[in-house]
């Protein structure tokens, strides 16, 4: 497991701050971090009462459909090197979402 984020970590981080606009990177990536450690935070009382309630069974296929769904989320996901992607970013069509 610790090889698995060593080498998916650094990639998410990236893809955050190509795709947040310069003046907002810092906010943009406190704002995922929180997401995602709140998810790991949750993630195992969320489950943990899906077990006590359904089952260890119930539990673990939770867990199954809670991936396969952020996997097929992955399908709207867009490029975010800045040399390869083929429309700008969202920052740049939607200027308010941008912190003044």
């Amino acid at each position: 497991m610790g090889i698995g984020m060593a080498l998916a970590y650094p990639n998410l981080l990236t893809a955050v701050g190509d795709t947040a606009d310069p003046a907002w990177c810092g906010g943009a990536l406190g704002v995922y971090r929180l997401w995602r450690d709140g998810g790991y935070a949750l993630g195992p009382l969320v489950l943990g009462g899906i077990a006590v309630v359904g089952g260890i069974t119930a539990a673990i296929w939770a867990g199954v459909a809670l991936v396969g769904t952020s996997e097929v989320l992955l399908a709207w996901l867009r490029e975010t090197d800045p040399k390869r992607r083929g429309r700008p970013p969202a920052w740049k069509d939607h200027p308010e979402w941008v912190a003044p």
